[in-house]
């Protein structure tokens, strides 16, 4: 059975990640994609009051099964548009751990600091500053196959420069070069705050 692909979005919160990931399934035709995002999973979760240790330890444990749920899913030969932020090391580390890298296009989903402020505001469900706490801990490894800036393209252009890129994927791919840099050479990720959120 042959993998399917991952289309890996990496942004901080209010970036535009899911615009682009709505997109990408409405041009995408050559396959059929789904959709997984982060967010999705935690709204899966009950609604009760945690205590800090126990809210971290969640949602440790909920993005630990989001990427192994990912990798399951292409692993049966499903195409996915994967919506995420890598704002703690563990996180991409995890990834380069359990997803087959050579099927991943990993894209940097960008937008300037300052509208990221303004949409933040203006969409009222997140905590103020989130997209700032996140904003020098989610490119820190620096290293994609392709970029995007949603501040000067749409999401509609954005997705249709990453499916014009997709048939030319580099190869080793991104997350080949991360895995050999951080898993092979021993090596950490850049250091990042500890959050309980984002």
């Amino acid at each position: 059975m042959t993998s399917g692909r991952i289309i890996f979005l990496n942004g901080t919160s209010s970036s535009g990640k899911s615009s682009i990931a709505r997109e990408l399934l409405d041009i995408l035709n050559d396959g059929v994609f789904f959709h997984l995002a982060v967010d999705s999973f935690n709204a899966m979760r009950s609604k009760r009051e945690l205590g800090a240790e126990e809210l971290d330890a969640t949602l440790r444990r909920t993005r630990m099964g989001f990427h192994r749920s990912i990798a399951a899913m292409a692993e049966v030969g499903n195409d996915i548009v994967v919506d995420h932020v890598l704002s703690e090391p563990w996180r991409l580390l995890d990834c380069l751990t359990v997803l087959p890298t050579e099927d991943v296009l990993f894209v940097g989903v960008h937008c300037p600091l300052d509208e990221l402020a303004r949409r933040e505001l203006a969409r009222g469900d997140r905590p103020p500053g989130l997209a700032a706490h996140q904003y020098d801990l989610v490119h820190a490894h620096a290293d994609y196959d392709v970029e995007c800036d949603t501040s000067t393209a749409s999401p509609r252009e954005c997705a249709q420069r990453i499916k014009e890129f997709l048939p030319h994927r580099p190869s080793p791919a991104a997350f080949t070069r991360l895995r050999r840099r951080y898993l092979t050479d021993s090596q950490e990720p850049p250091p990042a705050k500890h959050s309980l959120f984002g």
